[in-house]
């Protein structure tokens, strides 16, 4: 008696395992087919950002755009450009070329001795400012800028560039301003590196 009742509770239980097993296969399938699905979904992901991008940049060029074609900008922009034009037509001349191409030289010779020489010593001394440093490099990069237009000009506007004598004697006279003022700056440094060493006993 005890035998027929556990038969019918042994096929019970085969059948809730076969169940279990069924509804296991099941659930580890479903997940394969949304992890093959993830490509689509990034890919899907990566072209909206794509747009977004574009969009940005439509937008951005329809902007400007804008403002190119707006009357406002256009008479601030004329109101910046007027005088600057005003002043490079009254000085286009010669000497005013010669001039401006020695200025441009010297600061292109004294910025260059001073990140090249100046800052190598200080380094070494181990008193480097790096405010220092970084005036020196905008002054050398707006006296190279300077040198390049005030050439380009120069050789649209006059004849400055078409006179050997007239370019070698100022970059003469603008590497010998430009050495001074090296040597200027050269001794404004050490002379603040020796008052801050002299400084700082007091201080402590």
């Amino acid at each position: 008696m005890h035998q027929l009742m556990t038969l019918p509770a042994r096929l019970l239980m085969a059948g809730l395992l076969l169940c279990l097993t069924v509804h296991s296969v099941t659930a580890q399938e479903s997940p394969g087919k949304t992890s093959s699905e993830q490509p689509a979904e990034t890919e899907a992901t990566e072209t909206g950002d794509q747009e977004t991008s574009q969009q940005v940049k439509d937008r951005a060029v329809e902007m400007g755009k804008t403002l190119n074609e707006s009357q406002a900008v256009q008479e601030v922009s004329g109101g910046i450009l007027k005088p600057i034009y005003q002043a490079a037509t009254y000085l286009s001349f010669p000497a005013f070329h010669w001039c401006a191409f020695a200025l441009m030289t010297a600061g292109v010779i004294s910025y260059l001795l001073q990140l090249v020489l100046t800052k190598f010593f200080l380094l070494f001394k181990m008193s480097l400012d790096i405010k220092e440093l970084l005036a020196d490099c905008l002054g050398l990069l707006v006296s190279a800028v300077g040198l390049i237009l005030t050439t380009q000009a120069a050789t649209q506007n006059s004849t400055f560039t078409q006179s050997p004598l007239a370019v070698i004697s100022a970059a003469l006279v603008g590497v010998v301003v430009g050495f001074v003022f090296y040597l200027w700056g050269q001794r404004q440094e050490f002379d603040a590196v020796r008052g801050s060493r002299k400084a700082q006993p007091k201080k402590d």
